[in-house]
């Protein structure tokens, strides 16, 4: 039996194993796909406290090790369940799996909602970003497009104003939805172009190999017209998806899917714990989702000591 098992091998996930090592417990990490979460996306990371600056993947590979080297146990698996008995946590997977553990760390992280367009995959990182505070300074002086009209697009396109040559916000309804003052902010900007109606049908590169985004294809959902708006970077700011169905006898959602947990990282389940980008916040950023992992691990240990 583990001390922790923790779902999820993101920044939150891979801190909390880290935390859990070094207090003295043993921690399972069980992920699906690939460890390190959505910052693996991310080519450059330049926001991080103490370093200058990293890749993603770079950021995750050292994490990794790390905990490796902790005497941390990894699976690739995809969680199915988690059953909580009198004394202990029962996971199962999707895979046959089935792992014991005193505490279990929910940090099943969050996937971006993406357009659905040919090549779109590809060129995430590579002329496609989620994130302005994350990749706005790759682009300083180059023009953007920013897919969306909530609260989410409209930050972000206030934040890429501040950098950027020029932005178009473009919203496949007939009206933006984000807070009004925030659209009065953001039009109020010379640089801004806000375009609604408009449904994006595809995305125009250039080369082979390397293949860089040079416009967006459109059509205005209202005439039929179709058109390419020239530019450099498109950020996508449509939504993030949770993942946290299968948990929510265990832990209460809100009514956009994310577990209804405070800065504890608590649960109304005793023994299990949330943790990054899938708990309810305000702010998910690499940072944040490192702190929840700390968080969480001395949560989870501090649970297990009680026990006795």
């Amino acid at each position: 039996m583990y001390d922790v098992i923790i779902v999820g091998g993101g920044p939150a996930g891979m801190t909390a194993a880290l935390y859990v090592q070094r207090n003295g417990k043993h921690a399972l990490v069980i992920e699906k796909a690939g460890f390190g979460g959505q910052i693996t996306h991310s080519p450059k990371v330049e926001n991080y406290p103490g370093t200058l600056s990293m890749s993603g993947n770079e950021f995750a590979d050292r994490m990794l090790d790390q905990i490796l080297a902790q005497g941390a146990e990894i699976e690739f698996e995809t969680v199915t369940e988690v059953l909580p008995e009198e004394d202990k946590k029962i996971v199962r997977t999707e895979e046959g799996g089935s792992y014991e553990a005193r505490a279990v760390i929910l940090a099943t992280g969050v996937k971006h909602r993406m357009l659905g367009l040919p090549g779109e995959t590809e060129l995430v990182g590579e002329g496609i970003s989620f994130c302005a505070v994350c990749d706005g300074d790759f682009y300083t002086d180059k023009v953007v497009c920013v897919a969306g009209g909530g609260n989410s697009a409209l930050q972000e396109a206030v934040l890429l104003s501040d950098k950027c040559a020029h932005v178009t916000l473009l919203q496949d309804l007939s009206c933006f939805t984000g807070e009004q003052k925030l659209q009065e902010t953001l039009f109020s900007r010379s640089n801004v172009t806000g375009l609604t109606d408009l449904k994006i049908l595809g995305l125009v590169t250039e080369g082979e190999e390397n293949k860089e985004l040079k416009a967006v294809k459109v059509e205005n959902r209202k005439t039929g017209e179709q058109q390419e708006i020239a530019c450099d970077g498109l950020f996508v700011a449509i939504g993030l998806i949770p993942e946290n169905e299968p948990f929510q006898a265990l832990a209460d959602l809100n009514s956009y899917g994310y577990f209804d947990s405070d800065e504890q990282c608590l649960t109304r389940t005793p023994g299990i714990f949330a943790a990054g980008d899938c708990r309810s916040k305000n702010v998910r950023q690499l940072t944040t989702a490192v702190a929840d992992g700390a968080t969480a691990a001395l949560a989870a240990c501090r649970y297990i000591n009680e026990l006795g």
